[in-house]
């Protein structure tokens, strides 16, 4: 435990920081979820319009520091490849 001021204060701010950055978290992964649902469904423009949200949560979470950038592009590049190829086997 702290016994410092400074050292108490710290762990508060650290508690309240990794909560924030759980519940992003995971709102982050029930996004993700959500688009390779449509995905595995079958629904192109639900799968869409829940990439274009997860993109937006992924971007977000980059720039607050809850995932690294290059993690947040790579998920939107492979949901991205994906939502397409679903669109493109649809039309054909």
């Amino acid at each position: 435990m702290p016994t410092t001021k400074s050292a108490k204060k710290r762990l508060r701010q650290n508690v309240a920081r990794r909560a924030r950055n759980r519940a992003g978290r995971s709102a982050l992964k029930s996004q993700v979820r959500k688009v390779r649902e449509a995905l595995a469904g079958a629904n192109g423009e639900a799968a869409t319009t829940e990439f274009r949200l997860a993109a937006q949560k992924l971007d977000k979470a980059a720039a607050r520091g809850v995932i690294h950038r290059n993690a947040a592009a790579r998920l939107k590049s492979r949901l991205s490849a994906a939502v397409k190829a679903a669109q493109t086997n649809k039309k054909s």
